[in-house]
């Protein structure tokens, strides 16, 4: 059997180890070139295929029968061969609307945003619509409302669902709207996976507003692919909630926070080999690149090495499923938190004080009175940005197997 995933870009998806995770077929991933979506869907060489951006209305005109939800819609996610025929489906409906119920949001009476007009924006009206939302409003760049009056026509919005790429991998970091410009919201959806947590969504949490990424209704809508797939009948509830408890966990970085001498690298080290994950030290990353850190503050100034450091921490931010020792300082810029955070969960490492030796290679802390000074300038920064905060004492392996339980 031969089924998959078709989009112009695929290097972001983690459809394949959803799919597979359910155990019935390899899954592939075929990146589709916009002139060649045609001879594809003529060819039609699959069993069943999943639909992704810029696709999802485009692979219509090819299909013999769509059934009816994905025909109120206007896109099709997922097709499937039924003996000579190729028939559309629109699981994304029930993955959006999963994901909704899951946040706890209610649309009752309310005003929806959604972002984008491509095939996921229809489904995403759709939803809003079928949920009881008292306005629902689509914002694009060639319409009606666009991002430039949004705010003064609909700064009063209750809700919005983003359904465009923006701040999707490798362009993470950025938004489509600002969420505090938006005194009324109540809550924010983002169909963006990857990172796990986008700007938006970061900026939500920055507000008390509740947000959350699209790794949820991907896994949902993956889940009642599959039963199309295979014409079967899961609990979808369950599986999906096992899959993406699953995938969540392996693809959240775990990051390292704590003064200089705290033991992350150490720790970090462990803690990679135990788990069987990549390690990266994002002072290494600086050292391997631009030289000697000690060097580079002597000769170019803290400034300088600061931007470095930034540069180190997003690259290694983006990833996934790795552990990451970071420098003492990198907390001080905000944007160095949200790169950690975005897929990241964040254990500050306290090491006590008197616990902690000052040495010359750190430029900032190569005495014991720079060092204090430093403890007492961070401590406040390193609580905030961490998720949970491990007490380093005793062996390597005690602060490892704290980590773990906390996982």
């Amino acid at each position: 059997m031969r089924f998959g995933l078709i989009g112009e870009k695929l290097g972001h998806s983690f459809s394949k180890e959803i799919h597979e995770s359910m155990g019935k077929y390899e899954y592939h991933l075929w990146e589709v070139p916009k002139d060649e979506l045609d001879s594809f869907m003529k060819k039609a060489d699959f069993d069943g295929i999943n639909v992704t951006i810029p696709y999802k209305q485009a692979v219509i005109p090819y299909l013999d029968e769509i059934d009816d939800a994905a025909k109120a819609i206007g896109a099709v996610n997922t097709v499937v061969r039924r003996g000579d025929k190729l028939c559309g489906y629109n699981t994304d409906f029930g993955g959006m609307k999963m994901l909704i119920e899951r946040c706890g949001f209610d649309y009752s009476g309310k005003k929806v945003l959604i972002l984008g007009s491509g095939g996921t924006s229809k489904t995403a009206c759709a939803v809003a619509k079928s949920l009881g939302a008292a306005e629902v409003i689509t914002v694009s760049r060639g319409g009606c409302v666009h991002y430039e009056n949004v705010l003064s026509l609909h700064g009063d919005a209750d809700y919005i669902i983003n359904t465009t790429p923006v701040g999707m991998y490798p362009n993470n970091g950025v938004s489509a709207v600002e969420v505090a410009d938006f005194p009324s919201l109540q809550g924010v959806t983002d169909v963006v996976y990857n990172p796990l947590k986008t700007k938006l969504c970061l900026d939500c949490e920055r507000h008390n507003i509740k947000g959350e990424g699209g790794l949820y209704m991907l896994v949902a809508q993956a889940v009642l692919a599959y039963e199309i797939f295979t014409e079967s009948k899961l609990d979808a509830f369950r599986v999906t909630d096992e899959i993406y408890r699953q995938i969540k966990k392996d693809k959240q970085n775990i990051v390292l926070i704590g003064m200089p001498g705290s033991g992350k690298s150490t720790i970090g080290k462990a803690l990679a080999k135990k788990l069987g994950r990549a390690f990266i030290d994002t002072d290494d990353m600086i050292t391997e690149k631009h030289g000697v850190i000690a060097e580079l503050f002597d000769r170019f100034g803290e400034a300088y090495f600061r931007d470095r450091e930034s540069e180190a921490v997003s690259e290694a931010g983006k990833g996934s499923g790795t552990v990451i020792a970071t420098g003492g300082g990198a907390v001080l810029r905000r944007e160095n938190i949200d790169a950690l955070r975005q897929n990241g969960m964040i254990f500050f490492l306290n090491r006590p004080l008197e616990d902690i030796r000052p040495t010359e290679d750190r430029p900032l802390a190569r005495d014991r009175e720079a060092l204090k000074k430093r403890f007492e300038e961070r401590y406040a920064i390193y609580s905030a940005a961490a998720d949970e905060e491990i007490l380093v004492t005793g062996k390597v392996a005690n602060s490892v197997n704290q980590i773990m339980e906390c996982l």
